[in-house]
């Protein structure tokens, strides 16, 4: 399955407490749930303005449907076409 990126702007996430972290990402599991196993969060990554997500989906149109039933903004949606780390360079 296509693996994405999704960069997500949220003033102040980097100052969201774990409670609002954990309900933010409790909403986006039931979504999950209701739209079936065509999509898998992977993990996120937050910084100070913006989340990046990481995806298990069959098309960018299942992501974006996805951040529209959580009301998750969806700013940037990209298939990862490879991955590399340092064993690459070995």
């Amino acid at each position: 399955m296509p693996k994405y990126v999704i960069e997500r702007e949220i003033p102040g996430a980097g100052n969201l407490s774990p409670e609002e972290l954990k309900a933010i990402s409790q909403k986006s599991c039931g979504v999950i749930n209701q739209m079936g196993p065509q999509i898998q969060w992977v993990q996120s990554y937050v910084t100070n303005d913006k989340v990046y997500c990481i995806y298990n989906a069959p098309n960018e149109d299942t992501i974006r449907e996805h951040a529209a039933q959580g009301g998750f903004p969806a700013n940037s949606v990209s298939k990862i076409t490879s991955i590399i780390d340092p064993v690459t360079a070995e």
